[in-house]
């Protein structure tokens, strides 16, 4: 008999092969049970001890739910963090981070602030599981949005964040620019597993067609998007329902930045108490290929540390009923 390790090791990796594939819906363990009118205790030295049995690891969701640090703005990297493990996430997502001693993003954080970063979540339980971008800075040159996206890139692998979520530009005398510097990472962000995603930001990548179009151009597997249903609507005005747009990714998306939106421009709400359906919109996802990965909530409404904190966890209850 192999060793009892290497039995479960074998049955995480298969369970993970069922899962990405979106075909695990559930699984159940039987054992021999003795029929009442043998008796219920009697046993036989060829089957085997249900109890004795190894128990099969439980399945691991596909789905990484996570919160954004911009609904914690007003408070401490620390409060926020405390907060977002009460909440019962598993991840949280970089914006500015108030530090002790200063404000900063993952961007421009120095080597030891963003080592501290990902330690104070690793201490907290959670993973770094995206930082914003806005974009990197191409004005005077590519050279110069490149080496800012390699320091970005460094200080990922620093803090063990996934993901760098792109806002794109809607200048469009750097649109070329701003894209090839991305290009030119793509290679080191995969060798430091980082995903560079772009997501729906208003300007030149407001709506799907734009973001495929982006992502063909970019041409590079390391290089996807996020969806972010309430952006869609918000840059929109609220012409576009993102149930009309979703379709135009399909193949593309790896994450969803979670914000819902009510007019006339209003995203500060928590997921589901506005106009994205996103029950219908999940569904639509998952047809189209995006069958597991982050989904980090990005805006809630607004309120003292302890309400957003109550916010934070009705949100994560809302996304694991949504994907359970």
């Amino acid at each position: 008999m192999p060793p009892v390790e290497k039995n479960n090791s074998n049955r995480r990796q298969f369970l993970r092969r069922l899962t990405s594939g979106g075909a695990l819906a559930g699984m159940a363990m039987t054992g021999f049970v003795t029929p009442a009118w043998l008796g219920g205790d009697m046993t036989f030295a060829d089957e085997p001890d249900a109890a004795a049995q190894p128990k099969p690891a439980p399945a691991e969701s596909p789905w990484k739910i996570g919160c954004f640090t911009r609904p914690f703005s007003e408070f401490t990297y620390a409060e926020t963090l405390n907060a977002i493990a009460a909440a019962g996430y598993g991840s949280v997502g970089l914006m500015t981070v108030k530090l002790p001693t200063a404000s900063v993003t993952l961007a421009d954080a120095t080597a030891a602030q963003a080592e501290a970063i990902g330690k104070q979540a690793a201490d907290h339980g959670l993973a770094v599981s995206a930082t914003y971008y806005g974009g990197p800075p191409v004005r005077q040159s590519v050279a110069e949005g490149t080496a800012a996206l390699r320091q970005l890139i460094d200080n990922c692998r620093r803090a063990g964040c996934t993901s760098v979520v792109l806002g794109g530009t809607g200048e469009a005398a750097i649109f070329d620019r701003y894209f090839e510097a991305i290009r030119t990472v793509c290679d080191l962000a995969a060798e430091n597993n980082v995903e560079l995603v772009i997501k729906p930001h208003g300007g030149l990548n407001a709506t799907g067609p734009q973001c495929r179009e982006i992502i063909r151009r970019v041409d590079h597997p390391a290089f996807r998007m996020w969806y972010d249903p309430g952006n869609i609507f918000y840059y929109s005005e609220g012409k576009l329902d993102p149930l009309d747009d979703v379709a135009s990714v399909a193949g593309l998306v790896t994450g969803m930045c979670v914000k819902d939106f009510r007019p006339p421009q209003e995203v500060s709400i928590n997921p589901g108490s506005g106009q994205v359906r996103f029950a219908e919109l999940m569904s639509r996802l998952q047809a189209g290929g995006f069958r597991g990965g982050p989904l980090v909530v990005e805006t809630l409404a607004p309120g003292d540390l302890a309400t957003v904190t109550a916010n934070a966890r009705n949100a994560r209850e809302f996304l694991a009923g949504l994907v359970a």
